[in-house]
């Protein structure tokens, strides 16, 4: 199988690898679109068994950043960044100049930020040798760490899920939480204060115990978190957590978190459907740290100061979106995510019919 007859390769632009021997640096950076701007998404670092489920990684979060730019409103195309290898053990800022010189190369078609893995700290090391970087603090323009910010999307996004489906507000909702990392966290906060009840898991006991401690949330194994009777359940840790075994064992009628690429197939999203559950597709509404990043980016190219009421506005947008979606979706019996893809996948054709007759 070539690359192109790969089952992700979804008409992606460009496909960049990269490596360095003298750091291990190993690097995948898949360009999807420059439709609407140059490529921006995250790198991840992750210690991927193959290069293979890297590459499939890299495409499908590449994929899912040029949809979610497209729905978010913002002027910037969809890409992604892996580094294979383990970030609690192979990180040095070393390996990241050199990856900040492999985002260089490409000449500002790619922006970089924070995803999985990495920290603003990293990307630093990054910025040394790039200025295709963002999501950092201590220049003007600075937006700093995104994830506040795409916790608070995803909060709206999950409060208008529950009302969709459930007639109803947060207070006295359970909310099974797969994953407190930095999104994770701040959106327990915020459903905790909320008034819901939260149940969660991740790999990281130190994590959970600190959520915990703030919230009052009961911790269970991550293999169980799919068994918890809840009314929503949201996913905020890797991609895929809805699939053929998992989806039978869900109890909610929700299914609204902050991970990206939560339907293992398409098939899945209409087995979803076909269940009766209400699905927020992710990209809809998780992406608040894009807008943010996006709003950087914007002030660095413009020489300008970082613009507060812009990310806002854009914030404000997101969860009218995805009531857009919602609402299309129940008015023509279909699954949400058919209905995201679609509306997706024409405002970036749009873009680019518009950029071929400039």
């Amino acid at each position: 199988m070539t690359l192109f007859d790969h089952p992700d390769f979804a008409a992606h632009e460009a496909i960049h690898t990269a490596y360095d021997e003298a750091t291990g640096l190993k690097t995948i950076i898949a360009v999807h679109s420059t439709a609407l701007g140059p490529a921006a998404g995250g790198c991840r670092m992750w210690p991927y068994a193959s290069a293979d489920l890297a590459l499939t990684d890299a495409l499908r979060l590449s994929r899912a950043m040029s949809y979610k730019n497209a729905m978010a409103d913002i002027p910037l195309g969809g890409g992604k960044a892996v580094i294979l290898g383990d970030a609690r053990s192979q990180k040095t800022p070393a390996l990241f100049e050199a990856f900040g010189r492999a985002v260089d190369t490409l000449g500002g078609r790619y922006w970089t930020a924070e995803d999985v893995g990495v920290a603003p700290s990293d990307l630093a090391c990054a910025r040394r040798a790039t200025r295709y970087v963002a999501g950092l603090d201590g220049h003007p323009a600075a937006s700093g760490d995104p994830s506040p910010v795409t916790a608070e999307g995803v909060f709206r996004g999950v409060r208008l899920a529950v009302r969709k489906a459930l007639g109803r507000e947060l207070e006295g909702v359970t909310v099974a939480l797969q994953g407190v990392g930095h999104v994770g966290a701040y959106l327990a906060d915020k459903l905790h204060a909320a008034g819901a009840k939260l149940v969660i898991t991740d790999v990281n006991a130190e994590a959970l115990n600190l959520v915990a401690d703030k919230t009052g949330a009961r911790i269970v194994a991550p293999a169980e978190v799919f068994d918890v009777e809840a009314e929503v359940f949201a996913p905020c840790a890797l991609g895929g957590a809805i699939n053929a075994e998992t989806l039978p064992r869900l109890r909610a009628k929700v299914i609204a978190g902050g991970a990206n690429n939560q339907l293992a197939s398409p098939e899945i999203g209409r087995a979803v459907f076909e269940r009766g559950l209400l699905y927020a597709p992710d990209y809809v509404f998780n992406g608040g740290g894009i807008i943010n990043v996006a709003g950087e980016i914007l002030a660095l190219e413009g020489n300008a100061g970082f613009d507060v009421a812009w990310v806002a506005g854009k914030l404000d947008r997101l969860t009218q979106t995805l009531e857009e979606v919602l609402d299309r979706a129940a008015a023509e019996g279909r699954p949400t995510h058919e209905v995201a893809d679609e509306m997706a996948q024409a405002r970036i054709a749009a873009a680019k019919r518009g950029r071929l007759a400039a």
